[in-house]
């Protein structure tokens, strides 16, 4: 069969997925922003419940360790990326998630504001950068460009998928042992999980040859989805496709990252006349997590049906639509329309994080990619901004209104972009469309 791979092939995918469950601690956020967040008592010590010695913070307060994570986190993908490509998957992971683990540990010890922003903004962003860089490559380079959005979509989905069980477990450790607790059980999982995961991942060995797509009976071969060049990093920097993914990623990033970083926060506004809701609001972010994880799956596998452009276009343009809703949905306290709106949101995000590595690969080939995907990666943390835009426009307005709106705009000038942008031909090659 043509396109038989190896069971190896497999195990890398799903061990990557596993590696990625625990790096995506970044989408449950809100659990513990919520448990911390009182404008009107910021600065003063907690002196009763689960947070009990933790200090009251402002929303501009809550979002600066997320962002700095972030941001963090998008750097560090850039030499996390040389660390697979040179010294394999393997060591990328389980230092990263080590480096993730630790950091929970010393947010939970230092139990102030400051060990937020150093265990779970600096620590945690530096485990994410240099751990999530390593499972996608390593996978893809098993498969044919017919199954990248695929394969991106399942690795990746893993990180996306993380609130799905994170955010009650961390809602359940939070009030049976308190914030301290929750993070240094957090962190203590994550470093088990990690090494045994991540000693499983490996690249295809030299020579290796990856099988192509199935031809029909009578069919001509498919045309290459991609370009058959590996370019070095240092040259696709010489192309402006290369900017372009970068304003790509940046504008599916901010929206999902600004719904992700309020998800808690927006279900309890929306469900004041539920107290069930209103004291689970954890569930908004698991429903998300759920929705992040299948976008990415859904949204790789249909790019590779009817390509990246296509793809990128329509979850854009629906979640620009939802956006500029959201703020009306949440006044109305509709609780399913909320769900509806916030998991288009989720699933564009997540589509986003299955597209753009194999616009890369697309663009760029696959035997760099570590290092490539590491410098497109930028927009991704780029896209931290809208995140602490809205902590402040939250403090001074009151709600998250313009934000959506802002974010509903960025999300439209990227569909621009994608539309104009196509894959960059290697001169030095002779590669002609």
């Amino acid at each position: 069969m043509a396109d038989k791979v190896p069971g190896k092939a497999w195990v890398v995918v799903f061990s990557g997925t596993a590696v990625n469950l625990c790096l995506g601690i970044l989408y449950a956020w809100s659990v513990w922003s919520k448990a911390l967040i009182d404008v009107k008592k910021a600065g003063q010590i907690i002196t009763e419940g689960p947070a009990v010695g933790w200090t009251y913070l402002t929303n501009a307060e809550a979002a600066t360790p997320f962002s700095l994570c972030v941001i963090i986190f998008a750097l560090l993908m850039i030499p996390g990326g040389r660390i697979q490509d040179k010294a394999g998957p393997k060591v990328g992971a389980i230092t990263g998630g080590l480096f993730l683990a630790v950091g929970c540990i010393i947010a939970g010890l230092m139990k102030s504001y400051t060990g937020l922003i150093i265990g779970f903004g600096i620590f945690g962003g530096i485990g994410m950068g240099i751990g999530y860089a390593a499972p996608t490559p390593a996978a893809l380079s098993w498969f044919g460009p017919h199954k990248r959005g695929l394969i991106a979509g399942l690795v990746v989905g893993g990180y996306g998928g993380a609130a799905l069980y994170i955010s009650p477990l961390a809602a359940y450790l939070i009030n049976t042992g308190g914030v301290t607790y929750s993070w240094i059980f957090l962190g203590i999982m994550f470093a088990a999980v990690v090494i045994i995961a991540g000693s499983q991942l490996a690249k295809a060995p030299p020579g290796y040859v990856a099988p192509a797509a199935p031809v029909k009976a009578g069919a001509a071969p498919a045309k290459a989805a991609g370009t058959l060049v590996d370019w070095a990093p240092s040259e696709i920097f010489k192309t402006w496709q290369f900017f372009a993914l970068v304003i790509m990623f940046i504008g599916t990033t901010q929206s999902g990252l600004l719904v992700i970083a309020n998800a808690a926060p927006i279900l309890a506004t929306a469900a004041k006349g539920s107290p069930f809701l209103s004291a689970n609001a954890w569930i908004l972010a698991s429903w998300g997590g759920l929705i992040n994880a299948l976008g990415r799956v859904g949204t790789g596998m249909y790019s590779d049906k009817i390509g990246r452009d296509n793809a990128y276009t329509i979850n854009c343009l629906v979640s620009a639509g939802a956006l500029f809703l959201l703020s009306t949905i949440i006044a109305s306290g509709n609780i399913f329309m909320l769900f509806l709106a916030v998991g288009i949101a989720y699933w564009q995000y997540g589509g986003g994080l299955a597209l753009m590595p194999a616009y890369t690969a697309d663009f760029f080939g696959p035997k760099n990619l570590g290092m490539n995907y590491g410098l497109v990666f930028i927009g991704w943390g780029l896209g931290f901004f809208m995140t602490r835009l809205a902590g402040t426009i939250r403090d001074i307005t009151g709600t998250l209104t313009w934000a959506f709106i802002l974010s509903a705009i960025v999300l439209i000038v990227a569909v621009v972009v994608s539309r104009v942008t196509k894959r960059p031909m290697h001169a030095a090659s002779g590669e002609v469309k």
